[in-house]
């Protein structure tokens, strides 16, 4: 990949879910002063699997469920998912992981 981002929207979401990878994922970390660690990543592709398995995007309680139900309850905790991704665990989660912005995220 060359170092020049995809195309995102005025969010910083990517237009097209095809144009992932983990570099990108990185680029868009960097610019939201994000490291990503291990557990990152397992909810970066968490969201991501669901995505392509269903074909849209949870709200937040639903996606707290599916964390629990997959990954354990102690990844779905609020507290967690905040610790991860301070500025909105759904919203920065669908972003790194480049999919669309969810409905619900203001």
């Amino acid at each position: 990949m060359n170092s020049a981002l995809p195309e995102t929207n005025e969010l910083g979401f990517l237009i097209r879910v095809s144009d992932w990878s983990e570099q990108v994922a990185q680029h868009l970390a960097d610019m939201n002063d994000l490291i990503l660690t291990e557990a990152h990543w397992e909810i970066i592709y968490f969201i991501r699997q669901y995505y392509l398995q269903y074909k849209h995007l949870p709200n937040a309680r639903v996606f707290a469920k599916a964390i629990a139900k997959t990954l354990g309850a102690e990844k779905a905790n609020s507290r967690y998912l905040l610790r991860l991704f301070p500025d909105g665990p759904l919203k920065y989660a669908c972003k790194l992981a480049g999919l669309p912005k969810p409905p619900t995220c203001i």
